[in-house]
């Protein structure tokens, strides 16, 4: 398991849902594409660490969206 699939968590997706996986994989594949600067320890790797932080991040986010029923829709289920 590659560092990016590991801090998105690529095989944590219990509804098997397609768009988790192509966001997971596709934010992994931006972190570890970023890992090699990130070694190199200068300005540049604070700055690719600081990225990957973010990408992850914005796939927690990404995530929440694609699970969470819109609000329309619950209030319509709830009356």
């Amino acid at each position: 398991m590659t560092k990016g699939e590991y801090r998105v968590g690529v095989d944590f997706n219990p509804s098997g849902d397609e768009q988790i996986h192509t966001v997971k994989v596709t934010t992994a594949n931006l972190i570890d594409a970023l890992q090699p600067l990130v070694d190199l320890g200068d300005e540049a790797g604070r700055c690719a660490a600081i990225a990957q932080t973010k990408f992850e991040e914005a796939a927690m986010w990404a995530v929440k969206a694609i699970t969470k029923p819109s609000r329309h829709i619950q209030e319509e289920q709830d009356g």
